[in-house]
């Protein structure tokens, strides 16, 4: 039953990518094994992330096990067709609960995606992580694949509120060019400090996702404006000072030293801890 919704629910997402056009391009699709456990710690940049990660997972025969917000499974009919997908709700005040069951997963052979970041990036840069995934990659042996995404902001994110204090709409235009790309395996060993191999996977997510943004195909024309652009690469999405008080960060997630305005960076606002 569960991988007969997935099948349906992945029919769905392929018609809704042709329906926009998108350009779909992946890569490193060679370090996500066809079966057996591993990990995927994804950065955050669009609501469509999900889909295109799965879409991307497909290649290899692959239906990911997503970790994310609880509340989704709140709304009628689609919380039944998370959990029969075995997807895993999260929540912040609790995450114990996350925890084990994704742990249980890998144990199973799956293939679990984390959003380390525990959300979306008001500046397009790899906001604070948390430090679940590399300690499920600590304690189960499995190892972490970091993955970046990027086009899909284009589409549908955050960012700033317009006059009227509503939030940004989908953008329908046809054509858009998105790109998943799938880095080389992070190993974490039982040993390895948590706190310190997380600042390796920012580093490692930053020089993905920056590498993505660099492609003459995802940069802004001449004097456009491009608010789903990072602002130290030209564009004129918030600041990492701005983002700081957009951004719901959890109080436990480890403060970057990778990226822009490290030092600069002021704390975010207290969240429930995460994990």
């Amino acid at each position: 039953m569960g991988e007969t919704t997935y099948r349906v629910v992945n029919a769905l997402g392929r018609g809704a990518i042709r329906a926009l056009g998108m350009r779909v391009h992946w890569s490193g699709l060679e370090h996500l094994p066809e079966e057996g456990p591993v990990l995927l710690a994804a950065t955050h940049v669009s609501f469509l992330d999900f889909l295109l990660l799965e879409h991307a997972a497909l290649e290899q025969g692959r239906f990911l096990r997503f970790l994310t917000r609880h509340d989704v499974w709140d709304v009628p009919l689609v919380g039944a067709a998370m959990t029969a997908m075995r997807h895993v709700p999260v929540d912040r005040a609790a995450p114990a609960g996350a925890y084990l069951e994704a742990r249980r997963l890998l144990v199973e052979g799956e293939a679990v995606c984390v959003f380390p970041e525990a959300g979306l990036s008001h500046s397009y840069t790899v906001r604070p992580l948390m430090r679940g995934a590399v300690a499920l990659a600590r304690e189960t042996g499995v190892p972490v694949l970091p993955v970046a995404l990027w086009g899909p902001q284009r589409i549908w994110s955050v960012g700033r509120t317009d006059a009227r204090g509503r939030k940004p709409r989908p953008d329908l235009t046809r054509g858009r060019r998105v790109d998943v790309s799938i880095g080389a395996p992070l190993h974490v060993a039982p040993d390895d400090d948590p706190v310190a191999t997380t600042h390796v996977l920012g580093s490692r997510l930053t020089a993905m996702l920056e590498g993505l943004q660099s492609l003459p195909e995802h940069r802004p024309a001449a004097g456009e404006h491009a608010p789903w652009y990072p602002a130290h690469l030209g564009g004129h999405a918030p600041t990492r000072g701005e983002a700081a008080s957009l951004d719901l960060v959890p109080r436990a997630a480890v403060r970057p030293t990778w990226g822009p305005d490290c030092d600069g960076l002021a704390a975010s606002p207290a969240t429930p801890a995460g994990w």
